[in-house]
């Protein structure tokens, strides 16, 4: 009973814990859109160089302290260092979709990425997918669609498709860490997204230049994204050490939620009618997604 009681108590922390890490991504994904705003000529990616670098400093900088840099290596596999890339190249296409559709449906879009996990699953992990499964993803997929039947111009659609394909790249660096194995600590996984993140963004402003932000107002707006994203990354991996998987899926879906309601109160983004449709399937299936596989 004690042994029930202190699991019970954990699942409760962990989920109380998945609230706080959607707040923070939520306010991040309105962080990103609010730099846009103040500063229109800076580039997304120097908005995401700023996370990827903060992250790396309060990653980098305690296992310096603690000399212990090179454990942050692991095994140097190569399922790390597509992690690594597939993340990277999920997260510079996020933000460049936050930019230019908004906090709200990138968010959601990005939500999907549950969706192709379970959709690729049994293709690169060998695993089955109940019918209940394949009814959720296919419940998803009609959410995604009805969000990009409202596109109004080439430039939503282009951004949709960047938030879809980020969406798309992340559940493949989920995939990645799942063939890692658990050889490679949280830290390592993370270290490999910092530093090919990194690579990318400077070969990137290598080839296209960068221009770096005069206001004050928007260097602090950087800052706190930065740290907004590196706590919010710390805060969702406890979550899902401290309870069951599935319920700290399901409650992860409030992060698109706070994302569209930021964007309607900050920015006055009223979503359309089939806009909120497409984004309650995608909420409805993503939710139940995870809990599909006990169905019988």
């Amino acid at each position: 009973m004690p042994k029930q009681r202190i699991s019970v108590r954990s699942h409760k922390a962990g989920l109380l814990i998945m609230l706080v890490a959607c707040l923070m991504f939520s306010l991040m994904n309105t962080s990103v859109y609010a730099i846009k705003i103040a500063d229109p000529n800076i580039s997304a990616l120097v908005i995401s160089f700023f996370r990827v670098f903060t992250n790396s400093l309060l990653l980098v900088i305690p296992a310096l302290m603690r000399r212990q840099l090179k454990s942050l290596f692991g095994n140097y596999c190569l399922a790390l260092w597509l992690r690594g890339l597939f993340g990277a190249s999920a997260l510079m296409l996020s933000f460049v979709s936050i930019t230019r559709i908004g906090p709200g449906e990138s968010a959601f879009l990005a939500a999907t990425s549950g969706v192709f996990v379970a959709l690729l699953s049994p293709f690169l992990l060998g695993q089955k997918n109940s019918l209940w499964t394949w009814l959720a993803i296919l419940g998803s997929l009609v959410g995604v669609s009805l969000l990009f039947k409202d596109n109004a111009s080439s430039h939503d659609l282009l951004g949709r498709t960047m938030a879809l394909g980020s969406s798309f790249l992340a559940a493949l660096a989920y995939l990645m860490v799942a063939r890692a194995g658990r050889s490679n600590s949280a830290k390592s996984v993370v270290f490999y997204f910092c530093l090919v993140a990194l690579l990318l963004h400077i070969g990137y402003f290598a080839r296209y230049g960068y221009r770096l932000p005069s206001d004050k107002k928007v260097w602090g707006l950087l800052f706190f994204t930065g740290c907004l994203g590196s706590a919010a990354q710390y805060t969702m991996t406890r979550a899902y050490q401290t309870a069951p998987a599935a319920l700290v899926s399901a409650v992860g879906y409030l992060s698109p939620v706070l994302s569209l309601l930021w964007g309607i109160l900050l920015f006055a983004q009223i979503p359309t009618e089939s806009a909120l449709m497409g984004a309650g399937l995608i909420l409805l299936f993503g939710v139940l997604l995870p809990f599909s596989a006990l169905i019988q």
